[in-house]
């Protein structure tokens, strides 16, 4: 499962208990607009959240590796990244 906030996420908004991949693309240090996707072990689709004004994303999923891919105008990038249960994984994307 996915979510994503209107206006980006907020630290806030982390509901206890649950396993959450957030991060922020950027390029030269901005922010850039986009979507993010979420790729399971296997590199099969999972999800798709559009990044926030600033560059945020969030994504609620499951305990598992998992590749996190920017696409932005002219660039895309991966990132691996660990979940833990109940946890939250940071990923900054640089595109």
């Amino acid at each position: 499962m996915c979510g994503a906030k209107a206006g980006g996420p907020d630290a806030a908004t982390i509901k206890p208990g649950e396993t959450t991949i957030q991060g922020s693309v950027t390029r030269d240090g901005q922010p850039v607009s986009g979507y993010v996707r979420l790729l399971d072990s296997t590199g099969e689709f999972t999800a798709e959240v559009p990044t926030s004004a600033t560059g945020q994303f969030r994504f609620y999923a499951a305990e598992g590796t998992w590749t996190v891919r920017a696409l932005v105008p002219g660039a895309t990038a991966d990132r691996t990244v660990v979940a833990q249960s109940g946890g939250l994984a940071e990923v900054a994307i640089t595109v």
